[in-house]
């Protein structure tokens, strides 16, 4: 087992990563990644997510164009588009293909590899970009590689009394 305060330090030192080195990312090092992502708890173990690793500058260069405030996904040699499978489980995909994104994030903070989660993306676009069926729901796009400059400090928090409520 993980020693839970480092595991703890580990969570806490993860940061979004907006610039990239142009250096290409090992396909063991994206597998391990994807593997992070595959092996995320799902409801009822449907695993309604697909993953689309993007390595094509022109596609790259299509998605970034799309996201208002991700314009440096450009910089990225690798993107995972991480799409819920609706039809699969329409209830849980979005919290299922969550849990999917953050597992990922994770291992590629690990690996050293930097990512940042993109929120503001025209999904429609991306899905035609990507060749992804109108009734699937792209959750994100998570650009990806090795960190260029410094690592950003850590944001502010809230105090945990500000955040936490006990019911006895």
């Amino acid at each position: 087992m993980i020693n839970p305060k480092d595991l703890l330090d580990f969570f806490k030192e993860r940061r979004s990563i907006r610039s990239f080195k142009d250096t290409p990312i090992p396909d063991e090092e994206i597998e391990m990644i994807l593997e992070a992502g595959r092996a995320s708890p799902s409801a009822s173990n449907i695993q309604p997510w697909e993953f689309i690793v993007i390595k094509n500058k022109e596609i790259i260069s299509r998605l970034a164009s799309i996201a208002p405030y991700g314009r440096f996904i450009s910089q990225a040699p690798v993107v995972i588009a991480i799409v819920g499978k609706i039809d699969q489980n329409p209830t849980w995909y979005i919290q299922d293909t969550t849990l999917v994104s953050m597992n990922m994030m994770l291992m590629a903070w690990a690996l050293g590899i930097g990512t940042c989660w993109i929120g503001s993306i025209d999904r429609e676009k991306a899905k035609t970009i990507l060749g992804i069926p109108g009734y699937d729901f792209l959750l994100t796009v998570l650009p990806m590689g090795y960190i260029s400059g410094n690592i950003p400090n850590p944001t502010p928090r809230k105090d945990m009394d500000k955040i936490k409520r006990i019911i006895e």
